[in-house]
């Protein structure tokens, strides 16, 4: 079979490998979409620090076909579902695991980072990491669930309500989903970034308020739109020194701040504003038990996430769209790879 393989740091190429064995427990999959995540372009770039050796096949946002699963499983899996692979393989053991929170898990793997990825044309994965989608969701969106499952986590660890404010630091894919979640939840999403072109494709997916720190006085910006209050709930998805240090601001007294973005290196914050304001700062990373949400949010059209999708090709151009998305990251928000017309 095909898949798409990272062979050293910015060597990307469609190659050759064996069709996957398949286990008792596990189920075979015929891929038909896969998106580029910023994961696997740091992987394409050498820089992520979380990929031990090359080369590896790379991809954790796939969607494909039942083609061969155990029968009568306790899961409801069948052969010829639609499904959504969530790619945070877990123990099920340890700490995190008992607590239900299973993205902490203490030995996770990520598909394509800590192991082997699903951007091939078939891939074995655990029953009960399946997630089915309805038959005629189109197959370009169904691989964003898993992005899309990050941003909702990010709002439930703010644990955000209708008519709150919620700042979102970063007007990537995640932080335009997060704003984008929170429309659909009845909350008032505030963008912040450093470039105007993100920030107009915000308002034109009707995000009410943007903020650029680089350009004005954001803290007072977003003051002014609280009515003098802060924002009830900050995310930050920037993992910029910046941005880490601005969601203090940006919180009203006893807001609730959810830090997704991955710093590259340690940051020093006042925490004696933490305590002065009592604000709840929370870590918020990947997800547990959002998929079948985010599965119904673009179903229904609530988060419509095809706006986030600047390409669609063939899976033989992704190596050639890992080198774009390295070179010009501006230029793209998601890009889905397609191994199948059929489904």
């Amino acid at each position: 079979m095909k898949g798409i393989q990272v062979q050293g740091a910015g060597q990307a190429a469609v190659v050759e490998l064996p069709q996957p064995q398949v286990r008792e427990g596990y189920a075979l999959i015929r891929v038909v979409a896969a998106s580029i995540c910023g994961t696997d372009v740091s992987t394409f770039r050498g820089t992520n620090v979380n990929v031990s050796s090359y080369p590896i096949v790379i991809g954790h946002e796939t969607a494909g076909i039942v083609e061969e699963v155990g029968e009568n499983n306790q899961y409801g899996i069948k052969k010829g579902d639609h499904v959504v692979l969530d790619p945070y393989v877990y123990c099920g053991h340890c700490y995190p695991c008992s607590q239900g929170r299973t993205n902490c898990c203490e030995t996770l793997v990520c598909l394509g980072v800590h192991g082997e990825g699903s951007m091939c044309e078939y891939f074995a994965h655990p029953v009960h990491m399946l997630r089915k989608v309805p038959m005629d969701m189109p197959w370009e969106r169904i691989p964003l669930a898993e992005p899309l499952v990050i941003s909702m986590h990010g709002l439930h660890t703010c644990q955000l309500k209708a008519g709150e404010h919620i700042v979102i630091i970063g007007a990537g894919a995640i932080g335009l989903l997060a704003g984008l979640g929170a429309l659909a939840y009845g909350a008032i999403p505030i963008l912040s970034d450093v470039v105007d072109e993100r920030l107009e494709l915000a308002k034109s997916f009707g995000i009410p308020y943007t903020v650029n720190p680089a350009k004005e006085d954001a803290v007072a910006k977003v003051y002014e739109i609280t009515h003098g209050r802060g924002a009830e709930c900050v995310m930050e998805a920037s993992g910029s020194d910046a941005g880490v240090r601005s969601t203090l601001d940006y919180a009203a007294y006893t807001g609730r701040i959810a830090l997704t973005g991955w710093p590259k290196h340690e940051i020093t914050l006042p925490t004696n504003l933490i305590t002065k304001k009592e604000l709840q700062v929370r870590g918020s990373r990947n997800g547990a038990g959002e998929f079948e949400e985010a599965i119904d949010l673009i179903y229904t059209g609530r988060v419509p996430v095809e706006k986030i999708i600047s390409k669609v090709v063939p899976y033989e151009e992704l190596p050639h769209m890992l080198q774009e998305l390295s070179e010009h990251p501006g230029d793209y928000l998601k890009v889905v790879g397609l191994f199948s017309q059929e489904g």
